[in-house]
């Protein structure tokens, strides 16, 4: 297994390659980048390993800017300090999100998960190469999704925790992205539509426009509306249109109906 470390601390370069030594001896590091920089001219000039081991945080920003400078073909790991961009991770070319330090155990998994799909896609006549774009769908419906239970939100001069299922809908007004609850309060919320999308229960939320995420819970009525798209009426009721996009119709009915 050929592999990519991206870290730019010395130090865990050499803790974690160890580490990947003890776990997986047969495993190859092809190199070693510091920097977004460094990594975007090494994958630029180098055959796609099999696996990236990326931290998040270095030294010239967010390791998440090499995805939009270049092609990542390669399947990625990401590891860092921090637990707060674990679904951002997701979006990307990842299978799994360790924190540091990293445990033998944990890197064992994400080996192990990464072989085990592999095995999948390799059979006796088929090519060495891997179909990568194949593999990372297959990857990520083993990752086990943990969906947001609670927000810290700031309310009456004070913080205060709200419950998932105490929230009626998402929407947003002007340049603030706020929330309902079912008894009516309102409150800002620190994440983007697309952010909260991603974060929420499928099965719970559903995103019927640009500017609302609205619960099952949330929908009172659902009315005709020109240009063969339906209207809704929430409740906790507010003064704005809330209208399905056309696009969004067929899926929001299969989704009310489950």
């Amino acid at each position: 297994m050929k592999i990519l470390i991206v870290e730019d601390e010395e130090m865990a370069v050499k803790k974690l390659t160890k580490t990947l030594t003890a776990v997986e001896p047969a495993a190859e590091v092809v190199g070693v980048a510091g920097s977004i920089r460094e990594t975007v001219a090494w994958l630029k000039a180098h055959p796609a390993p099999e696996l990236i081991l990326m931290d998040i945080e270095l030294a010239d920003g967010q390791s998440f800017q090499i995805f939009e400078e270049t092609e990542v073909k390669s399947t990625v790991v990401f590891t860092t300090s921090y637990d707060e961009y674990a679904i951002k991770a997701f979006k990307v070319n990842s299978i799994d999100y360790l924190l540091k330090p990293i445990q033998k155990d944990d890197l064992r998994a994400a080996l192990n998960k990464f072989s085990t799909v592999k095995s999948l896609y390799q059979s006796a006549a088929a090519e060495p190469a891997l179909n990568v774009s194949s593999l990372i769908r297959e990857l990520q419906q083993l990752q086990p999704k943990e969906y947001r239970q609670r927000f810290l939100v700031q309310y009456a001069q004070k913080l205060i925790s709200v419950e998932i299922q105490q929230i009626a809908y998402f929407f947003s007004d002007e340049r603030l992205n706020l929330f309902r609850t079912f008894d009516g309060k309102k409150m800002a919320v620190d994440y983007s539509l697309d952010e909260l999308e991603a974060m929420l229960d499928p099965s719970r939320f559903f995103r019927v426009s640009r500017s609302f995420l609205v619960s099952v819970g949330s929908v009172d009525q659902i009315q005709p509306y020109f240009g063969n798209r339906i209207a809704l009426q929430l409740k906790p009721a507010i003064d704005r249109e809330v209208v399905v996009s056309r696009e969004k119709l067929t899926p929001f009915k299969t989704w009310m109906g489950k």
